[in-house]
């Protein structure tokens, strides 16, 4: 009897086992296997490309004008609607982009050479451009004409021998100090700016002075090569009843003329000009 119970305790051991060991891998696939396939599914659904360019999600960037203006405003100080780009290190050789909202450029004493058309094409907003202290010898004829709304540009201590076209709304025009010629000021140049009260053309090369807006009350032309003017270059040599009441300040010292010689042409002035 032992004989044949001995296989049969063995026999039931062993499909014990067996039992038990489907037990525990059942376990480990519902507990660990599992689990992992079904987060491997979801992941693989969530990044599977998306077919439909509706469902694309593009960034939204508005600021990629921002994103151009940024260098600006690291290597210059912008604040409220000005830009100061004064002794720039690195040498600044070129108009920077500027913000959108800028009003007032003052790069001064840097080695701008050269303005061209693009440099100022979309900022309507400009009020004042000071550009002092460079190396300016071009500027593209169309570089302020669109600036509707600029008042006063400085262009002083350059290079320049001739001006560019002017936007008709400017109250102080500053070329001090540059090398302009009679024959790239074109004599219409300033007649057409009805609001020009401040032309300074001081310390340049010019040999005659163009037609003067009636709006002007200060006009420098010290230290030039004017060697003769006529009763019309600021007065009307037809009327001896005209009087021109805004000009107050006239600069003629450092000229190679003799004032004296033209006593006419100073009738309509309230004060004598200087020099």
């Amino acid at each position: 009897m032992y004989l044949r119970f001995q296989p049969s305790r063995q026999h039931s051991l062993l499909s014990s086992n067996q039992e038990t060991m489907m037990h525990l891998r059942t376990l480990i696939f519902t507990s660990v296997i599992l689990p992992c396939i079904l987060s491997s599914a979801a992941k693989d659904e969530h990044l599977e490309p998306r077919n439909s360019v509706n469902d694309l999600i593009i960034p939204d960037y508005e600021g990629d004008q921002e994103a151009k203006e940024l260098p600006t405003c690291l290597l210059c100080v912008c604040l409220s609607g000005s830009v100061y780009c004064e002794e720039v290190s690195p040498e600044m050789t070129a108009v920077p982009p500027l913000p959108k909202e800028t009003a007032y450029l003052y790069a001064r004493f840097n080695n701008i050479s050269r303005i061209s058309n693009r440099d100022f094409a979309d900022m309507v907003t400009l009020r004042r451009i000071d550009l002092s202290g460079n190396i300016i010898s071009v500027i593209e004829d169309g570089a302020f004409s669109k600036l509707s709304n600029l008042e006063e540009l400085t262009l002083a201590e350059n290079r320049l021998t001739k001006l560019p076209v002017l936007p008709t709304n400017l109250v102080s025009f500053n070329a001090n100090f540059n090398r302009l010629r009679t024959q790239g000021v074109k004599a219409t140049a300033f007649k057409k700016l009805t609001k020009l009260a401040y032309l300074y053309l001081g310390n340049n090369e010019l040999t005659a002075v163009p037609q003067l807006p009636e709006s002007l009350h200060v006009v420098h032309f010290h230290n030039n090569k004017i060697a003769t003017i006529t009763d019309e270059t600021f007065c009307q040599g037809n009327s001896s009843h005209y009087i021109r009441t805004n000009m107050y300040e006239v600069r003629l010292d450092g000229n190679p003329i003799q004032l004296s010689s033209h006593p006419e042409s100073f009738i309509c002035l309230e004060s004598l000009p200087i020099g």
